[in-house]
């Protein structure tokens, strides 16, 4: 989780993608525990590669090492100094390679139900996807074993496009590769990558497997972050294990439209809220429409009728004045 997320700006210039909440909770924090509901088994450690630590700092690393606690592990935090790729970033974590690992990009979240294959050395997590032209997918053989993994094929090769979890009966195989990488410079598009460490432990007969999942959420940009909430909510509605709407919040005329996540503190005064809007803690909503949103702590939307919005954090936002502040990368449709 080392990068900048350049494509989500303006809201990752303050907060760093991966910690970004998408229906009340930061998607890392997301990501790590629905895989844990994969694993369903106990996790010892989760080794969290991070960016400049003047970007990344102790407020992050605190929030990372409180995850962990919360699943019984511990945290080991790791700093990736250039962006040298997806097997550089892995190999800034060398000391915690050893033993079964899932490896993950943070900027992703999952909604699977399925069992490790114990036969594999390694799973590779797919999803279904109608245009694999647009994606990197695996291509299998007729035991439905991973035997090459190719980038946006032009001719049909699969419909199983690879997401970014990858599992590991021993990592230690894969850090070993990689160091072969690293010491021979065999770089790709400038970086060093898993798939050229994956493809060494194909060539050498380990055996690969798909963990298809059931729903891929982007986060990547303002668009796919608001329509990632929206699902989520839904999701999290049917499911019934998360309180939605805080029991702190002040509601005086509020029509609440379900699904919603309502943070602590949150007031919600002559107002309609919902469908698949998200607020964060110590928020003021007065006289607005809001729906298909995604709104941050500590703003106040006032005079307002929102759809599809981005809000990040101690924001003022009153629809009725033309007397504004906007900074950087900032859009108004």
């Amino acid at each position: 989780m080392a990068g900048r997320g350049s494509r989500l700006r303006p809201h990752s210039l303050t907060v760093p993608k991966p910690l970004i909440p998408v229906a009340g909770q930061p998607i890392v924090h997301r990501l790590v525990k629905d895989i844990a509901k994969v694993l369903k088994q106990p996790i010892d450690e989760i080794a969290f590669v991070l960016g400049d630590p003047a970007w990344f700092g102790d407020d992050v690393v605190s929030s990372l090492e409180d995850l962990a606690k919360s699943l019984g592990a511990k945290a080991s935090i790791y700093r990736q100094d250039k962006p040298l790729g997806t097997g550089h970033a892995i190999m800034c974590a060398k000391p915690s390679l050893s033993g079964p690992a899932v490896i993950a990009y943070a900027d992703t979240l999952i909604r699977a139900q399925f069992d490790l294959d114990p036969s594999a050395d390694s799973v590779i997590w797919t999803k279904q996807v109608d245009n694999p032209e647009a994606y990197g997918v695996v291509k299998l053989n007729d035991n439905q074993e991973i035997v090459e993994l190719v980038e946006k094929p032009e001719t049909f090769v699969s419909d199983q496009a690879v997401i970014g979890i990858y599992y590991f009966k021993d990592v230690a195989v894969l850090k070993d590769k990689l160091q072969e990488i690293l010491d021979e410079n065999v770089m790709n598009g400038g970086e060093y990558q898993i798939n050229d460490g994956i493809k060494r432990m194909m060539a050498d007969g380990k055996i690969f497997k798909t963990g298809t999942v059931d729903e891929w959420m982007d986060c990547g940009n303002k668009a796919i972050t608001v329509e990632t909430n929206q699902r989520m909510l839904g999701f999290l509605k049917a499911d019934g294990d998360e309180q939605l709407v805080a029991t702190s919040a002040k509601l005086e005329n509020a029509n609440i439209i379900e699904p919603c996540f309502i943070g602590n503190n949150v007031v919600i005064k002559d107002a309609t809220v919902g469908p698949f809007v998200s607020i964060g803690n110590d928020s003021v909503i007065e006289n607005a429409t809001i729906k298909n949103s995604l709104i941050q702590s500590h703003t106040s939307i006032k005079n307002a009728n929102l759809d599809n919005a981005m809000i990040g954090n101690h924001v003022k936002y009153n629809g009725e004045f033309t007397s504004i502040s906007i900074g950087d990368y900032s859009v108004l449709e």
